[in-house]
């Protein structure tokens, strides 16, 4: 067998050439295994997290639990979800700890 480069005769079992390094025919590239798959849960709890906070917390941490089983993919996203719904859940509590404080205090506060 003679390389296809340089020309120069190989033996028949090579994967390389050694003169110029060019794989031979006999070379079979390793598969790579990039998953293209897509986080789903880290979608949907963020998009939830938007409109049902309870339930977009959960997913997200479920879909943050499952990045690595998909090389990482859908972990910024399951990351904003948590922080958005925990902002929200922060907000509602702060609110209606207010409202207690209000109404127990004597009532809604007078407009002028």
């Amino acid at each position: 067998m003679y390389c296809r480069n340089c020309g120069k005769e190989l033996d028949d079992s090579a994967t390389f050439c050694p003169h110029c390094g060019v794989p031979t025919d006999n070379y079979i590239p390793p598969e790579t295994n990039f998953s293209t798959a897509t986080n789903v849960c880290a979608i949907v709890g963020f998009i939830l997290s938007f409109f049902v906070v309870i339930a977009g917390l959960v997913i997200s941490i479920i879909g943050y639990k499952k990045a690595p089983e998909y090389n990482g993919n859908g972990k910024g996203l399951a990351i904003a979800g948590i922080i958005i719904s925990a902002a929200e859940i922060a907000v509602v509590f702060f609110s209606v700890v207010f409202w207690i404080i209000i109404l127990a205090a004597g009532g809604a506060p007078a407009v002028s």
